[in-house]
Parts: structure tokens; C-alpha cells; sequence
């Protein structure tokens, strides 16, 4: 059996379908999914590709950018924030916040101490009913890419990206476009003799 197709994955992001799709397509080629924090190291560890947040520093990388998140502030289910739809960022201007979105932020949160901030897709994953999220409408939201090392390049690695990017199976990713077909040569027409006009004088004016 061939060695595995190793695919990373930051928090939130959920690669279902994509993996179904190759397991569809490749099914002698493995696909094994891992959680990912640290991207750079992930690919010089064994990870050919992940879905990372970006922008991801680090030179020889390439990098396809795919989808945005909703950023969210994620609070205790007693504060103010729960009675609205949606907050803005000078609505949170006065609040304590707390960086990061791990369980030991969200335990502080949950218990009345601050807010955090995160990507709505993290906060869905963590599956907390202690805390309420709300969406940030004015911030900037956040970008999942697709990225691997330049030297990662090959067959697989363009197949994969064919799954991401929703080719078909039959789809040939390499192959140059046909040329289009020439268009039919008119033949030429047929000269028509002109007829001779007359010369003809005018009147001279008197």
C-alpha cells in the first residue's frame, strides 16, 4: 500500500467532503487527516498540504487562497451581547478581551471575565453551550488557504488541488486547450465587369 496522503487542518475547518470526494476518486491512495497549529512546522513534518488561516509566513510556499470566516465575540451567556443579532467593534471598545480561542480562554469567558474573538467557523467546532458568539459585522474577517512547500510538488498534490477546486474526475488538469477550429474559406467572388459610365459635360453657366 502506498504511503499516505497527509492533509492538515487549523481549528474550525472541517475537510468532510473533501475528503470523500478522493477516497471516491483515489481509493489505493490513503488520506490521513491531521489537527494542525504550527503550519511551517506540519509541512516540514510530514504534512503535504493543509488548510491554514491566512496570511502564512514563510518563504517557499505555495499558497491558494479559498474562503472567508465571520469573526465572532464569543461571551458569557448572561452578557449584554446576547440580546443583540450583531455587534460592531465600538460596541466591544470597553470590554476586557482575551486572546485566543483555546478551552482555557473560553472557561475564563464562560465564567463573566472578558470576551474573546474568533473565526465563527472555531466557535461552532468547539461545541460550547456556556458561552454565546455573536458576529463582528465592521471587522475584518479571516481567509482559509490552501497551502503547501514548493518542493512538494507531483501528481497527488495536483489532484488534490483539482478535489478543492471542484474538477471533475475526467478533467485532464495538464492538458493544453484544443485549438479552435479554423473557420471555412469563403471562395472568392466573381469579379462583375463595372459598367463604362459616359462622360457627360456639364452645362456651362451663362
Amino acid at each position: 500500500m502506498p504511503d499516505p496522503f497527509v492533509l492538515g487542518v487549523v481549528p474550525g475547518v472541517t475537510p468532510d467532503r473533501w475528503v470523500r470526494v478522493w477516497r471516491e476518486r483515489m481509493p489505493d491512495v490513503p488520506l490521513a487527516v491531521v489537527p494542525v497549529d504550527d503550519v511551517t512546522a506540519a509541512l516540514t513534518g510530514g504534512v503535504t498540504m493543509v488548510f491554514a488561516r491566512l496570511p502564512i509566513d514563510g518563504d517557499g510556499l505555495h499558497v491558494i487562497p479559498l474562503w472567508e470566516e465571520t469573526p465572532v465575540v464569543v461571551a458569557a451567556k448572561d452578557h449584554p451581547v446576547k440580546l443583540f443579532e450583531a455587534v460592531t467593534e465600538a460596541d466591544l471598545a470597553a470590554e476586557e478581551l482575551y486572546p485566543g480561542w483555546d478551552e482555557a480562554v473560553l472557561d475564563i469567558v464562560a465564567a463573566g471575565h472578558g470576551i474573546a474573538r474568533m473565526p465563527q467557523s472555531v466557535f461552532r467546532a468547539t461545541g460550547r453551550r456556556d458561552v454565546v458568539a455573536r458576529p463582528i459585522t465592521d471587522a475584518a474577517p479571516t481567509r482559509i488557504g490552501l497551502v503547501w512547500s514548493r518542493d512538494a510538488g507531483g501528481p497527488l498534490v495536483d489532484e488534490f488541488i483539482g478535489v478543492v477546486r471542484g474538477r471533475t474526475a475526467n478533467s485532464s488538469r495538464g492538458a493544453p486547450p484544443e485549438p479552435p477550429a479554423a473557420a471555412p474559406e469563403r471562395p472568392p467572388r466573381p469579379s462583375r465587369p463595372r459598367p463604362e459610365r459616359s462622360a457627360k459635360k456639364r452645362p456651362r453657366r451663362r
